[in-house]
């Protein structure tokens, strides 16, 4: 998988921690440069036999979203992962992505697009699946199937334009689930097809999959 983007020097920097810590990323990552962010719930998930037996392997985690330029988001990712210890189990993961462009953020000055990416080998994907509300969890398990090692959950709601149904006139747009999972890049096209197969992607109105490169990544285990 190659992508074709006409890269700027942005980064969509993601940073995964458990619940009451995003506030916390989002303050050190200021101090370190970032103007600012989003911090939105989600839920990890777990693979582990003893955990699944207790129920205690669904984890509320907050998701925290910041743009910046590629300098900056180089910064940030060192501060962050000193501060709460990535590489350590279960504190977190974090990760950046290429944006391709910034509209409406005041600190992120265009002069940085000039800078340009040079020759990064993509070592992972970000896969991203939107399905209906409930599938999430099969989406998850096919991709364990093809060597996934979990993945976390994000509540939503579609907006297509053959999905909002009416009650007492009043239009209600359904819910759905965003699973995001980090893939080595040999393993995304077996995680993709795994998914494909089993939730039916194909066949209209059973979700989407996107595939994003990873520029960095940090808390990640093989």
């Amino acid at each position: 998988m190659h992508s074709h983007f006409d890269h700027t020097g942005f980064e969509l920097v993601c940073v995964i921690v458990n619940f009451g810590s995003g506030s916390k990323v989002l303050q050190s990552a200021k101090a370190n440069g970032i103007s600012g962010g989003t911090v939105f719930l989600g839920k990890g998930t777990i693979q582990n036999r003893l955990l699944e037996f207790f129920s205690l392997n669904d984890v509320k985690k907050e998701i925290v979203l910041m743009v910046s330029d590629k300098e900056t988001a180089n910064q940030v990712l060192i501060g962050l992962d000193m501060k709460f210890k990535f590489s350590k189990p279960n504190h977190g993961i974090a990760f950046t992505i290429p944006v391709c462009n910034v509209i409406g953020a005041s600190r992120c000055r265009s002069e940085n697009n000039k800078q340009g990416r040079g020759a990064e080998k993509v070592m992972y994907h970000a896969i991203t699946v939107v399905v209906e509300k409930g599938k999430a969890e099969y989406v998850i398990d096919a991709a364990a199937e093809a060597g996934s090692k979990g993945g976390t959950i994000i509540n939503a709601r579609g907006s297509g334009i053959h999905e909002t149904s009416k009650i007492f006139s009043m239009a209600i747009e359904p819910e759905k689930e965003i699973v995001l999972i980090l893939s080595e890049e040999e393993s995304t096209e077996g995680i993709v097809a795994s998914i494909r197969k089993k939730l039916k992607i194909d066949e209209p109105g059973n979700g989407i999959i996107f595939i994003q490169e990873v520029s960095k990544t940090y808390g990640l285990y093989k």
